[in-house]
């Protein structure tokens, strides 16, 4: 029995590691763009070209993540809530296969899981709206 407790604690280990990786390698290649415009914008302007507003914007602009931040939150909100009701049914269906409790601790988790899926969904509605406020503000 302990070789299983110990077999469950390094695949929760490992888990959390790929976790911890995944999203350390996503946030060092954002990083390594951001690094690659500032280094064109250097070149630009050390061959002594010219630089005008439009392009320093297209290649300094920050907020182009952001553009794609609505749909990321959007896309996680809409697999959220299935992921509630499925926990549900999840739920109920091992209530009557195993044990009765676990109908009550799967109730309690899947309104957790909805309302993060809500919360998303709140988000990207912000964000929309944040950036259609600013595309006004820039027009006039």
């Amino acid at each position: 029995m302990e070789i299983l407790d110990t077999g469950a604690g390094l695949a929760a280990l490992g888990f959390w590691i790929f976790i911890g990786m995944a999203v350390f390698s996503s946030a060092w290649g954002d990083v390594r763009k951001r690094e690659g415009n500032h280094e064109t914008l250097r070149r630009i302007v050390e061959s002594g070209h010219e630089i005008d507003a439009e392009l320093a914007h297209q290649l300094l602009e920050l907020t182009s993540d952001q553009r794609n931040t609505a749909r990321d939150l959007n896309v996680g909100g809409v697999i959220m809530l299935p992921t509630a009701l499925g926990l549900a049914i999840l739920g109920w269906a091992m209530s009557m296969i195993l044990a009765e409790e676990l109908l009550f601790i799967t109730f309690g988790v899947a309104p957790l899981v909805a309302l993060i899926g809500f919360g998303l969904l709140a988000a990207a509605h912000l964000v929309r709206r944040e950036q259609a406020d600013d595309y006004l503000d820039d027009s006039f």
